[in-house]
């Protein structure tokens, strides 16, 4: 029986990085520099041919950077690669990620008979000013223009990026990017709270910093997001996602519940074969490595032995998932989930009841007033949201 896999493209192009961007991107919109990159990119795909009859791929995510900034026709000749390889269901969650001002009525028109059925697009705020102290390259006027093209191009599963804690942003300016946004049903909703990383143009900028809402002020957004929300219909499953019935994010619910995938790209992140890796992050020396491989993949050349010696050199961080490593992810990454995890589940992937291992801190959190749980699932509250990040490093188990 076949496996369930999920893949992650990684497109690193941009036509401006953002100041708050600390992704591996580039602000690079020359056509060779991107058809050179693809090519590796179908390269670095046809390396798991020696597998792919294993796995039928049940969700694709081609991420960035901003995929959008890509010839149509080069995202045409990625999927049909993948298809070649890999057996893709039929019903597949297929996303791309676009920004509004890079948005085309033709493009999506192209993406829909490639396949691709599911949209999501960066906005972040309804507010041009925001936007524009953000480094966006887009105002709301084109995000309205790129979401209206979209649904006339047959795209019926939209998911919509909004942020709060942006420079200049109180309660009321927030609200009212929800609100717009609503106005236009989109499927799906990722609200998402500014973080300021270290050597990013916005965190050494002192004016903007300057402007940055007050973590009590933020928590208030944040806090108000659930209710805004829910009132409207949809429902949070995730810290940061919110859906309509019917329409959570298939890939997204991979990484947080355990599921295989395999990163494809720049820096792109895997969990496959009982290893977690991610692939090298230079650009030349990616690029380089995949010619050298498409140089010798001749029909009398081993592909397994090919794939070895490539992924020797392509792959960086590689962590073998042992038992209790598995375990650790399965609850700090699973607790993510609004449900919480799922005891039943647990055992049966670790032969372990979870009270048997994690018994004492659940109890703690539970008379805390930061967990809870029934026969069937264990979950944090809401105020044990608010205090996440100091509840998860509790199931590390080396602690």
């Amino acid at each position: 029986m076949k496996r369930n896999i999920s893949l992650y493209i990684h497109i690193p192009f941009c036509v401006q990085k953002c100041l708050y961007c600390d992704f591996l991107s580039f602000d690079d919109t020359m056509y060779a520099t991107q058809l050179q990159y693809m090519d590796a990119l179908r390269t670095e795909i046809m390396l798991y041919k020696p597998f792919a009859d294993r796995y039928v791929v049940r969700s694709i995510f081609i991420g960035g950077g901003t995929p959008s900034v890509m010839d149509e026709s080069l995202i045409e000749a990625l999927l049909s690669t993948v298809r070649q390889i890999f057996s893709v269901d039929r019903f597949a969650e297929i996303t791309i990620e676009a920004n509004p001002g890079t948005l085309k009525y033709t493009d999506l028109l192209a993406y829909q008979s490639y396949g691709i059925n599911r949209l999501s697009i960066g906005l972040q705020s309804a507010d041009d000013e925001m936007l524009r102290l953000l480094g966006r390259i887009h105002n709301f006027d084109q995000f309205v223009a790129g979401y209206t093209s979209a649904r006339r191009a047959g795209f019926r599963n939209i998911n919509v990026d909004v942020m709060s804690g942006i420079p200049g942003q109180d309660m009321h300016s927030y609200v009212d990017t929800l609100t717009r946004v609503m106005e236009y049903r989109p499927e799906h909703i990722s609200a998402y709270s500014l973080q300021v990383e270290e050597g990013t143009p916005l965190a050494e900028d002192p004016v903007l910093t300057g402007m940055l809402p007050d973590e009590e002020s933020d928590r208030r957004m944040y806090a108000m997001t659930k209710k805004i929300l829910r009132t409207n219909g949809y429902e949070r499953y995730e810290f940061s996602n919110y859906a309509l019935p019917g329409y959570e994010c298939m890939h997204n619910k991979v990484y947080w519940t355990g599921g295989e995938y395999i990163g494809l790209g720049l820096g792109a992140a895997s969990l496959f074969k009982g290893e977690r890796f991610s692939n090298l992050r230079d650009l030349s020396q990616y690029l380089e490595l995949m010619q050298e491989a498409a140089a010798n993949n001749t029909p009398e050349v081993d592909k397994l032995e090919l794939y070895e010696a490539v992924v020797a050199h392509l792959r960086q961080d590689v962590t073998a998932m042992y038992v209790d490593r598995r375990m650790e992810e399965y609850m700090f990454l699973g607790l993510r989930m609004i449900r919480g995890v799922n005891r039943r589940e647990f055992r049966e992937r670790f032969n372990k009841d979870m009270f048997a291992v994690y018994g004492p801190v659940i109890n703690r959190y539970e008379a805390d007033g930061f967990m809870d749980f029934d026969d069937d699932y264990v979950w944090l509250t809401d105020a044990g949201i608010d205090v996440s990040n100091i509840i998860l490093s509790d199931f590390l188990l080396d602690k």
